[in-house]
């Protein structure tokens, strides 16, 4: 009986040509922000765009909290304000509400620090970006990485912010020495708590640029540094506004 054999050839896949040999350029892999469903992504850049993004929607619920929480206080604040009992003696309404002697001028100082602090970190929250962008470019072998010395945003960021946070403080010494305590009145306890939650909520962000600092100088990840900077420059902006608002309902609302 016949048989009959037949003999496949088996093609072996040619080795991808290495860089410079076949005359084909390097193939750059760019960082991932999402969208490529993991399928074309470099497993040596993670998905830093989808961290940013759930960062950025976690700042947006706790920012949400503050609003509702300041809210609470100026309702409060107005009701208080116009708030009178009735005087049987000399049958009129009275009022316990005593105007505040604001110190203007420690306040407009602390705003003008404010504001500052609020340029200097959006000025680090773009670097910080276009240092990412050039990033896988410049971890390229055989392209030097240029050394510059560059206004250091962050550190002037931390500075300013504590310089706010210290002129809060005299400006609240000052208070006292006019007479205006917590106790003394509704429109100094007012005073002393606006402040007082806002002075709190600007220290965490200020505890936050320490961390980016330290991040920099123990040479952690760029990318890990660019959403800590970024996400805190979003709430320190947050924060720069929200004391406008303070500031305009403490002087014109009294």
């Amino acid at each position: 009986m016949g048989s009959y054999s037949s003999t496949l050839k088996v093609r072996e896949k040619l080795a991808a040509p290495k860089v410079g040999g076949g005359g084909r350029p390097p193939v750059i892999h760019f960082p991932g922000y999402g969208g490529e469903g993991g399928g074309g992504r470099d497993d040596s850049y993670p998905d830093f765009g989808e961290r940013l993004r759930r960062y950025r929607l976690g700042l947006m619920i706790g920012l949400a909290a503050v609003v509702m929480l300041f809210v609470s206080f100026t309702s409060a604040y107005v009701v208080r304000q116009g708030l009178a009992s009735y005087d049987a003696a000399s049958q009129t309404y009275v009022t316990d509400w005593r105007p505040l002697s604001l110190p203007l001028g420690l306040l407009l100082l602390n705003t003008c620090l404010l504001l500052a602090s609020s340029f200097t970190i959006e000025m680090a929250r773009r670097a910080a970006f276009a240092e990412a962008a050039v990033l896988p470019v410049t971890e390229m072998p055989g392209i030097a990485k240029e050394q510059k010395r560059g206004v250091p945003w962050l550190p002037l960021t931390v500075i300013l912010g504590l310089g706010f946070l210290s002129g809060q403080l005299m400006a609240w010494h000052e208070l006292g020495r006019r007479g205006f305590y917590l106790a003394s009145s509704p429109s100094s306890s007012f005073f002393y708590v606006l402040t007082g939650m806002h002075a709190i909520h600007l220290f965490g962000g200020v505890l936050a640029l320490m961390y980016a600092l330290a991040a920099v100088f123990r040479s952690r990840p760029l990318e890990r540094r660019r959403i800590v900077v970024d996400v805190t420059a979003w709430y320190w902006h947050f924060m720069a506004l929200l004391w406008l608002y303070i500031f305009a309902l403490l002087k014109f609302a009294a």
